[in-house]
């Protein structure tokens, strides 16, 4: 395998003591870049992903490293989609995305979405690691293929922690080479948006929404997880759908 592009990006967050968030660490590499911006809370502290670069392409390696500290509410999001293309380079590549979060600290973690262009090979990997009394709103939307276009091969792999105790890990391989069945009526069902939300709450430990469906077409359900947290998932024929639906659980959702 051809050796691609490693870009890294490093953002930590901590409690300023005035009621604010302060960011000691805010770090890009190779092809990634960060950005502090306006934030929508007094509390928080905003920081946008930037590209600079196409990809990633075969054989990168692109990890994104987010910490909230005590005291520290700390929202990211992406200025743009993320477009995996097959590049010149063999081979798989690789998006590794690790989140950590502090008792009593907030994370929401909501890029825009990941397209995997037709002739990519993407794996993306997602590891929050929460301590007890931590909040995470975590949102994923993969769109399989540009308009028109057949995908490449995604696999992703999500795992949540609280503590030593494993609150969720799911893996979905879609696209060429992927196990059978992954558009069938048991999986996607012929959509090409797929996406989830996990909202990671204290409260929930003891009062938590309940399993349901959350749309008239079947598309979209909640599930309650075992422990604090509830999780979304919806499929839709297009990125716009998709968002729209996952908005609309976000705010049935909101505290």
């Amino acid at each position: 395998m051809s050796a691609g592009v490693r870009s890294v990006a490093r953002i930590a967050a901590r409690g300023d003591g005035r009621g604010g968030t302060a960011l000691p660490v805010l770090e890009g590499e190779g092809s990634l870049a960060v950005r502090r911006t306006r934030a929508a809370h007094a509390d928080e502290a905003r920081v946008m992903l930037v590209g600079a670069m196409s990809g990633p392409l075969g054989g990168d390696r692109f990890t994104v490293e987010a910490r909230a500290d005590e005291g520290a509410r700390l929202h990211v999001g992406s200025v743009a989609a993320t477009l995996a293309l097959p590049g010149q380079a063999k081979g798989e590549a690789h998006y590794d995305v690790r989140l950590t979060v502090a008792d009593g600290a907030r994370l929401d973690w909501l890029p825009e979405q990941l397209i995997s262009a037709h002739g990519s090979d993407l794996r993306v990997t997602t590891r929050a690691e929460l301590a007890p009394g931590a909040r995470l709103v975590l949102r994923e939307e993969q769109v399989l293929g540009r308009v028109g276009e057949e995908p490449g091969r995604l696999t992703s792999r999500l795992t949540v922690r609280i503590g030593d105790r494993p609150l969720l890990d799911q893996e979905l391989a879609c696209g060429p080479g992927a196990p059978g069945g992954w558009d069938g009526p048991a999986v996607l069902a012929g959509h090409r948006a797929l996406g989830q939300l996990i909202v990671v709450r204290p409260e929930f430990e003891k009062d938590r929404p309940g399993a349901a469906v959350l749309d008239e077409r079947g598309t979209a359900a909640l599930t309650p997880l075992a422990g604090p947290a509830v999780l979304v998932t919806a499929v839709a024929p297009d990125a716009l759908r998709l968002r729209r639906t996952l908005d609309e659980a976000l705010l049935r959702l909101a505290d």
